[in-house]
């Protein structure tokens, strides 16, 4: 278990930013512990979900920003369907991992480098192109043997496409990409696939993506 000194490194303005990105009022927790009992991937990480929740209430952001737990969140929505203050825990830890991004946090660098291939590929593509967003993410990470054998089986039962997907208004989904990198780029910060650190994560994109559909 760690020991955390709850009386030194506190940031208030941490907290007031949580709030303001993830539109969620921290305070709200008293701490029941659902969200970590319905965590899927509790088991993998270094700081439960309730303690970081607790851990942005007091303020402890450099603590926060370096968890790994922030990059092995599925973004699966349990922790958010068990709060019973309505609190949208998975909407902070998305806020948390693109902040962990903006400021050089980034503990788990293949994870990131996945989200990058993945969302360049919808980027350029319209949809993920499996294969493509593989190469791109093995040739980065270096990975080159991970889960190598499972490349044969997964073709033979259709899984992956040799080419890209040739589906209708992929134009449009470029669009809405290209309209997010421009304000970023005229507010807070540039997308850059593999260039810069500084771009949201997937599920951030995604839930973007939806409402501008």
């Amino acid at each position: 278990m760690q020991t955390i000194n709850l009386s030194t490194h506190t940031d208030p303005a941490f907290t007031q930013q949580v709030n303001e990105e993830s539109h969620q009022d921290v305070a709200l927790c008293y701490q029941c512990g659902n969200c970590t009992a319905g965590c899927p991937y509790t088991f993998v990480y270094d700081i439960p979900v309730h303690q970081i929740m607790r851990l942005v209430q007091a303020g402890q952001k450099d603590t926060v920003l370096r968890s790994r737990s922030l990059w092995l969140c599925a973004t699966c929505q349990s922790c958010t369907t068990r709060c019973p203050n309505n609190i949208d825990v998975a909407q902070i830890m998305d806020v948390l991992r693109h902040m962990a991004r903006r400021e050089g946090y980034v503990t788990e660098r293949n994870v990131k480098l996945f989200y990058d291939a993945f969302l360049e590929s919808v980027h350029k593509h319209g949809r993920v192109y499996e294969l493509g967003a593989m190469s791109s993410y093995i040739a980065h990470s270096k990975r080159v043997m991970t889960d190598a054998e499972l490349g044969p089986t997964v073709m033979a039962k259709g899984k992956l496409s040799f080419t890209p997907h040739n589906i209708e208004g992929k134009e449009h989904v470029a669009a809405i990409f290209d309209r997010y990198m421009e304000k970023q780029e005229q507010g807070r910060e540039a997308y850059r696939p593999f260039q810069a650190e500084r771009m949201s994560p997937v599920a951030a994109w995604l839930r973007r993506l939806r409402r501008e559909e």
